[in-house]
């Protein structure tokens, strides 16, 4: 029987003489091109392909970044985060080094007169730490949102605490909102609702700035609680709901004159379970 030859090669069957390449050999000399990735693989294939053209940079040391847990803080600078953990201060959530006795606050905290009940942070504000907190915040380096979900979801005390509250980013006041483009405050709360997930777990923008004050940087505590009187305001027609746990959330802990001025809003507006949480402290 003579072979079959010009056959359809929907039928599997190949012309005489031919033989069938398997689908993972390429003609000699040929570049290997990836498999196709499955449809919910195309963004970490899209992700993959733009890093072998263009590798992230460490934003601490601005090296590059290949083999590190984190995308954009090297495998050299990534040990250098010091995520906070047990023992910390309850109200600012300040790592005390050493033995402890008792529930205390730390130096940080002492005079605040705290308006929240609990206070809990992820990392401590420097080094490679500090390096993501300012490409966020003035360098409009949204990238490090997901170096920061990742440390955020991994830290498993702060995820706990968040996860089904109502979380209340500190405000912006609109001429300095309309500069940077973004309140950080706001894109590290989604960010933080994503990461740790939750039934009931969501953002809520319940407050306003109403004062355009100065840059509190170089101001000490005393001077920020007075530069901060009356600048914040509960956002027009937002409600507070007494049973509801609210959260505030900042990107640092410095004095916590901040979040303890918008925690005495939403305590007065009828908010009894408030609670504040930051990414870093220092």
């Amino acid at each position: 029987m003579e072979p079959v030859s010009g056959e359809d090669s929907s039928l599997g069957v190949v012309s005489s003489g031919e033989r069938q390449r398997p689908e993972s050999e390429t003609e000699p000399g040929s570049l290997a091109l990836p498999a196709t990735p499955k449809p919910d693989g195309w963004r970490g294939f899209g992700r993959a392909l733009r890093d072998l053209v263009f590798p992230p940079s460490c934003v601490h040391c601005g090296g590059l970044v290949e083999t590190s847990p984190l995308r954009h803080v090297c495998a050299a600078c990534e040990p250098l985060i010091v995520r906070v953990e047990s023992p910390h201060c309850p109200c600012c959530g300040h790592p005390f080094f050493g033995d402890t006795e008792g529930e205390r606050l730390c130096v940080h905290c002492e005079g605040l007169r705290p308006e929240f009940g609990e206070g809990k942070t992820a990392v401590l504000f420097k080094g490679p730490a500090r390096a993501l907190v300012h490409a966020l915040k003035y360098r409009h380096g949204l990238h490090v949102l997901e170096d920061i979900a990742t440390l955020v979801s991994a830290h498993a005390e702060f995820a706990a605490f968040v996860r089904g509250a109502v979380l209340v980013p500190v405000p912006l006041h609109p001429r300095k909102q309309r500069e940077r483009g973004y309140n950080q405050a706001r894109l590290l709360a989604e960010t933080v609702v994503k990461a740790v997930g939750g039934e009931g777990t969501r953002v809520e923008e319940l407050l306003c700035r109403v004062a355009d004050t100065q840059t509190q940087t170089n101001l000490d505590r005393e001077q920020r609680r007075a530069n901060l009187k009356n600048a914040f305001a509960l956002a027009p027609g937002a409600a507070i709901t007494e049973s509801q746990s609210y959260i505030l959330i900042d990107d640092v802990f410095t004095t916590g004159s901040t979040l303890n001025a918008c925690a005495g809003v939403l305590r007065r507006a009828g908010g009894l379970k408030v609670n504040v949480v930051t990414f870093g402290h220092g």
